[in-house]
């Protein structure tokens, strides 16, 4: 795992086509925009479970 510092403002490349982009710090919440290629799927961890269930219960029926 790679971990780094930025401050607001400051950007994060993933390969050469993801960007991350922190937007604001306030107090133990930070938030970022992520500029990625439409052919690249972005969710929260949660969302990107509840996906991965759902795939698995198909592959079942």
């Amino acid at each position: 795992m790679l971990v780094l510092s930025r401050v607001v403002g400051e950007m994060i490349s993933i390969g050469d086509t993801i960007s991350l982009r922190i937007m604001a710090v306030n107090g133990n919440n930070v938030r970022f925009g992520i500029e990625a290629p439409h052919s690249v799927a972005v969710h929260r961890a949660e969302v990107h479970q509840r996906i991965q269930a759902k795939r698995e219960k198909a592959k079942e029926t």
